[in-house]
């Protein structure tokens, strides 16, 4: 993570290196995570590699540590890491693309004088 004097803080090196480690850097970015009239295709057939794809996501989920926009689109596909599909690769590969022209974003803390983290949601 990279941090300035303000406390912003990206993961702009981590993205590059999986981008690179899947054979995605020259790939072209895509301005949303995932569409969201998303559905899928049951009659997709299973996708044999389903280490490749874990390991892709846990990637991903430690991302979401830094990047709170990607957090649900990664719960959604993280739901799928004991029998991927091809479809499943596809959506990972679609929010790799987003990182890329996304690389640059990050999230900002900065010292507040006390140490209580407060966090805000719209769910009951």
């Amino acid at each position: 993570m990279a941090a300035s004097r303000k406390g912003y803080f990206n993961q702009r090196k981590y993205i590059f290196d999986l981008l690179k480690d899947v054979n995605m850097l020259h790939t072209k970015p895509v301005a949303n995570p995932l569409d969201n009239k998303f559905t899928l295709d049951s009659s997709n057939e299973p996708f044999i590699s389903y280490t490749h794809y874990q390991k892709i996501v846990g990637k991903l989920i430690y991302l979401t540590i830094t990047r709170a926009d990607i957090t649900f689109d990664v719960s959604l596909i993280n739901g799928y890491m004991h029998a991927p599909i091809v479809q499943h690769l596809g959506m990972v590969k679609h929010i790799l693309r987003y990182l890329k022209g996304t690389i640059s974003r990050g999230i900002i803390m900065t010292p507040n004088g006390h140490n209580n983290i407060m966090g805000y949601t719209d769910s009951y």
